[in-house]
């Protein structure tokens, strides 16, 4: 069915695809009869409801709301939403305040949302300006390259002249050279799977197809990271320049950027972007008097973090419930509308542009061969200098935090590090660990997109997993039994242990978590035993009164 609807989707394509048409749709003002969609598409009306249904932002509760409150778990953490909630229902109404997963405003917590704008930090105090529609001066996240060479926040593509400079000399360039760039430097995946970004694109550029699609994964959700809206928003060229020359290495014509609802001022950036490389014609057909034609456009996520899976964020392009596809076969060979696709998340492009403008040679020369390079790591409001910085691969973690982020500004016992699948290192073990992406996976923790979320010496770990297990239920996409049930289990023992009115079972809780991680579909709900089993490893004495041993 999946792949019916893939094809019958494809008719149209990108230019008007199926999901920007049931999202405008839904939330337009006076939509149309959703049959007539159906019927452009030749679908059946169920499939498109079943979508519809699917997707946070597009639900009638979800629309009923003036203001929605982050509940990441940075802001957690810091414990500033309650009170925040409270000031936006007082001026709102308490049925018109809902709630967002992370906003990316780590650094500086109090996050919400309110008239397609996010504001945090000290904005709620100026809540009846911004009722009244009035623009307000907003605090911007520090940033810095601490890195031997910087190829992430330099300013060597930070103009349009720049990019057409470095659009004619590539363009000239041997396509095979440009992919050895790639693997001579090393690069890998910068979203966690560390999978080398030269061989997808050229194993992309060998797979059979006329009509094929590069894909930029920018559905950043995961806590505490806003590395991703640093580049979308301060170095959105880079972000291109990248989707370009993989459009060129592979044979592709069209890409489409895939950014998240929640990042306003990202979606803003980047289509002010294409807009000036259009009227330049640096994008489109015969680009720079070339027989190479490539146009770029954009697709807005509507709340759905599993969509951060490449299969999921393919499904929803196309209009489909954002469903994990089960691989083989890859989206290098069968990917959007069942073409090769390259899917690259933000800062992996915009890495790649760096090599090749800075060379292969600086880069592979940075860390190791498995985690060479810089990264941006993003620390979170408990750090005394929070924000996202470049960093060298290889670098002690006790260094990054300590002199970089300038220790903290209250006693912490752990960090989530990687996002809400990423592993929960103690404040122990920091001493123990180095940037590096397989040094993190061997002593059982994740690296991921590098976000760091602090946890307060006083903050329950009971609290957190139940936090955990809420969000991995909520953001499930529902497709195999691990995930869906599992998921809601462990949130079913953590509601009890909090009321009182039963003790989690250890052994049972155990077996729970060796399931969902042997027998998940995706890394959402296949992931997520890990920072539990690292809190059960290291805080489980915190939780003894709450649990029994014996089922």
């Amino acid at each position: 069915m999946s792949k019916n609807i893939s094809n019958l989707s494809g008719r149209i394509g990108l230019k008007d695809n199926l999901f920007k048409q049931i999202s405008e749709n839904t939330l337009s003002e006076k939509p149309q009869d959703i049959k007539e969609i159906a019927r452009k598409h030749n679908l059946g009306v169920s499939t498109l409801h079943g979508a519809e249904s699917f997707y946070e932002f597009l639900r009638p509760s979800h629309r009923e709301k003036k203001a929605f409150v982050c509940n990441g778990s940075a802001c957690m953490c810091a414990g500033t939403q309650e009170k925040l909630k409270d000031t936006l229902k007082e001026k709102l109404g308490d049925d018109k305040v809902g709630e967002m997963f992370c906003l990316g405003h780590c650094y500086e917590n109090h996050a919400f949302h309110y008239d397609g704008e996010n504001y945090a930090g000290k904005d709620i105090e100026k809540i009846d300006q911004i009722i009244k529609g009035e623009e307000i001066k907003q605090e911007k996240f520090f940033s810095k390259s601490f890195a031997t060479t910087s190829f992430l926040m330099d300013d060597k593509l930070s103009s349009t002249n720049q990019f057409k400079d470095q659009l004619n000399k590539f363009l000239k360039t041997d396509k095979k050279e440009i992919v050895k760039s790639l693997l001579d430097s090393n690069l890998t995946g910068r979203g966690g799977a560390g999978f080398p970004t030269g061989m997808k694109w050229d194993f992309c550029s060998k797979a059979k197809g006329e009509k094929k699609y590069v894909i930029c994964n920018a559905d950043e959700g995961d806590s505490g990271a806003f590395s991703d809206r640093y580049l979308l928003e301060d170095q959105p060229l880079k972000v291109i320049f990248g989707m370009v020359m993989c459009g060129f290495v592979i044979g592709s014509d069209e890409g489409v950027l895939y950014i998240r609802g929640e990042y306003p001022k990202s979606i803003e950036a980047i289509n002010g972007s294409i807009n000036e490389l259009k009227k330049l014609g640096l994008l489109g057909e015969n680009i720079l008097g070339t027989d190479f034609s490539f146009d770029l456009g954009i697709c807005i996520g509507q709340g759905a973090y599993i969509c951060g899976e490449e299969t999921a964020l393919i499904a929803s392009i196309e209009g489909r419930r954002a469903e994990v596809d089960v691989r083989p076969p890859f989206p290098v060979t069968e990917g959007l509308y069942k073409k090769p696709t390259v899917v690259n998340n933000v800062e992996t492009l915009a890495a790649a542009t760096g090599i090749l403008i800075n060379g292969s040679e600086k880069f592979s020369s940075i860390g190791n061969k498995k985690s060479a390079g810089t990264k941006l790591v993003c620390l979170d409001s408990f750090f005394n200098n929070p924000g996202v910085y470049e960093i060298d691969m290889g670098t002690p973690m006790k260094k990054i935090f300590n002199e970089i982020g300038g220790g903290y500004k209250e006693p912490l016992k752990a960090f989530q590090i990687g996002g809400p699948l990423g592993g929960v290192v103690p404040l122990s073990e920091i001493e123990n660990l180095n940037l590096d992406f397989q040094e993190f996976t061997a002593k059982g923790f994740m690296l991921g997109h590098a976000s760091v979320v602090s946890i307060p010496k006083d903050f329950s770990m009971a609290e957190y997993i139940h936090h955990l297990f809420e969000f991995s239920a909520e953001e499930s996409c529902g497709k195999c039994f691990p995930g869906r049930l599992g998921s809601y289990r462990g949130k079913e023992m953590f509601d009890q242990a909090k009321k009182k009115t039963a003790k989690i079972p250890l052994k049972l809780l155990e077996e729970l978590l060796v399931t969902m991680k042997k027998g998940c579909l995706c890394a959402l709900c296949g992931a997520i035993p890990t920072p539990i089993q690292n809190i059960l490893k290291y805080f489980g004495d915190e939780m003894k009164n709450d649990m029994v041993k014996d089922n």
